[in-house]
């Protein structure tokens, strides 16, 4: 990452700032990568209304890719988007009569659904009179090489074409809803570096996983879209992410790719050969302590990514260079220990850069991000925070 203390000089830390060039950059390569098919954007990746207006104003960007009914509704009502869809199902209640309610939002919006029970609990929530709601069918793209074996996300029952064509034709069977997508998450090709830092075995043996299982998912895909589509005239089919766009989008089968992630360029990104984007989003934390010569202690600092708990959540030090996290501590809530080369020549009220190992998520930590674009400061925008809004 480039050096942003120069233009961000007159702010006091804590604060997050978006370097415009970056996302730009990384943005116009996304689009590229995705070789004419066009790009939802992931939300949850994001989570900043300006930061998703910019993406959908890039070339080869079209409609958002939603994480909750909730967030969809509000966005919409916004008017940033007029095609949403909510790559989740929902059970909120309240936001299930409020779209049944708003023939607008109606139209504009499509809920993820992969059973019976999903449409049982809508319309148990907007009543058996309830007008038409745009559903799209999730297929489960994980990798089943071996009975009981599962390498993927754990989300849609439906994974071979026999159960999409049976939930299809149950789903068409039903009044008040309209099948018009479909959609297959591999998150086991696009969610996992190919290239991790210092496991070179592992990394061989996820490349040759994700081979196998990307031949698998390229007929089977191909074969369930075949299936629905003889049953459903589908606007459109979703597949991908930041890891994957390159394979996914070359699929015929796939009308569209989902991509957010890659905007922002946390540090989980840093480990896939095929694209590495440029740092996009950083935040800065003040020098507090100074514990010892060797040691040099930040405010704040503990946050902490999702999923699997372990060093690729952790945030990374990354200006001055030449810092590292402890072992003991870590990245803590209200202090965070430094050490390393760097650590003796940082006083009190000096400023340490981190990035996040997540994209989105650094944005329920600030209500605002400061933009940089070259060296000049730019105003604030808010963050979902910022604006009172929080749908995690």
């Amino acid at each position: 990452m480039r050096n942003l203390s120069e233009p961000t000089g007159q702010l006091d830390p804590p604060f997050a700032v978006v370097d415009l060039e970056a996302f730009q950059h990384n943005a116009a390569e996304l689009a590229t990568r995705a070789a004419g098919k066009p790009i939802r954007l992931a939300t949850k990746s994001i989570r900043c209304r300006e930061l998703l207006r910019r993406a959908l104003a890039t070339p080869g960007y079209a409609g958002l890719m939603c994480y909750s009914l909730g967030e969809a509704l509000w966005l919409h009502s916004t008017g940033l988007s007029d095609d949403i869809l909510v790559a989740y199902p929902t059970a909120d209640r309240a936001a299930l009569r409020e779209l049944a309610a708003d023939p607008s939002a109606a139209a504009a919006i499509t809920l993820m659904v992969d059973s019976a029970e999903h449409l049982d609990f809508i319309e148990a929530a907007t009543g058996p009179e309830h007008p038409d709601i745009r559903v799209c069918l999730e297929v489960d793209a994980s990798w089943r090489p071996l009975p009981g074996v599962h390498v993927g996300t754990r989300r849609s029952p439906v994974h071979s074409v026999r159960q999409a064509r049976r939930t299809a034709e149950d789903l068409l069977r039903r009044s008040g809803f309209r099948l018009v997508g479909l959609m297959a998450y591999e998150g086991q090709i696009a969610g996992l570096g190919d290239a991790p830092r210092g496991r070179p075995l592992y990394g061989a043996v996820l490349r040759q996983v994700q081979r196998r299982s990307r031949a698998e998912l390229v007929e089977r895909r191909a074969a369930v879209v075949e299936a629905v589509r003889s049953l459903a005239p589908l606007e459109f089919v979703n597949g991908g992410g930041t890891g994957s766009l390159e394979s996914t989008s070359a699929e015929a089968a796939v009308t569209e790719v989902a991509a957010g992630s890659g905007l922002i360029g946390p540090t989980l990104f840093d480990e896939y050969r095929a694209f590495r984007p440029r740092p996009a989003l950083v935040y800065a934390l003040p020098v507090v302590h100074r514990p010892n010569r060797n040691t040099a202690t930040v405010f704040s600092g503990g946050y902490i990514a999702s999923g699997p708990p372990g060093p690729s959540r952790m945030p990374t030090p990354v200006w001055p260079p030449g810092l590292r996290l402890t072992a003991t501590e870590g990245a803590g809530e209200v202090q965070t220990p430094l050490v390393g080369r760097a650590a003796r020549r940082l006083r009190i009220g000096d400023r340490v850069w981190f990035r996040h190992a997540k994209a989105g998520e650094l944005a329920e930590r600030f209500t605002h991000y400061h933009l940089v674009s070259g060296q000049r400061l730019l105003p604030a925008v808010p963050t979902y925070r910022g604006e009172g809004c929080s749908f995690g």
